[in-house]
């Protein structure tokens, strides 16, 4: 595990898993705390939105791994 996280790529996967991680907590515990806050329509722009942006960061991720040279 250690191997993977002293490269640049292996950090920037271990931190995409961490944000979607606090993303999927947080809306869990918002969902308990106040369970009418959220409506569908927002649920879904809210996730899409987060959906998105993670899609362009894994896109981003693997732009770098083909400037470096190595093989996806």
């Amino acid at each position: 595990m250690r191997e993977r996280l002293e490269s640049d790529l292996g950090f920037y996967y271990a931190v995409g898993g961490f944000i979607i991680a606090v993303f999927v907590v947080g809306m869990a515990a918002f969902a308990l705390i106040n369970p009418d806050g959220v409506g569908t329509v927002e649920l879904v722009g809210l996730s899409g939105g987060f959906f998105v942006f993670m899609l362009v960061y894994f896109i981003a991720i693997s732009v770098q791994r083909l400037e470096d040279g190595d093989s996806i």
